[in-house]
């Protein structure tokens, strides 16, 4: 029955690719483990739990480790795109576009030029 309750995470999970996933149920709580990628995907996958479950949910137990701890995330540029607009969707701010741009000096020169197809660097703040 939690298990039910929360399959949307276990999917989310799996579309992620979390490392070493493991389920199981313990009673009425489920625990799940894992290695996410990067903070970033940990983070989608603790929206998805607090949306299910609420703020502090006593019916799950996640251990969800990082694998790469030395950025928040990677992200590929589309067309239209631009720093403050992908500040605003990783740090919910679009004036942290300078540390993005910061973190991407090898490949950008001015933070008002990037391209479709750029691949950056989302840094941990």
């Amino acid at each position: 029955m939690v298990k039910d309750k929360y399959q949307p995470v276990l999917e989310l999970g799996e579309k992620l690719n979390i490392k070493d996933g493991d389920v199981k149920v313990e009673g009425d709580k489920l625990e799940v483990r894992g290695t996410a990628k990067t903070q970033y995907d940990k983070d989608l996958l603790w929206d998805k739990i607090k949306q299910i479950g609420g703020e502090n949910p006593d019916d799950i137990m996640a251990d969800i480790k990082v694998e790469d701890t030395s950025v928040y995330t990677h992200h590929t540029v589309e067309k239209g795109e631009s720093l403050s607009k992908i500040a605003k969707h990783y740090y919910k701010d679009p004036m942290k576009y300078n540390k993005i741009f910061e973190a991407n000096k090898d490949k950008l020169d001015n933070p008002d030029v990037i391209h479709p197809g750029q691949e950056l660097v989302i840094p941990n703040l």
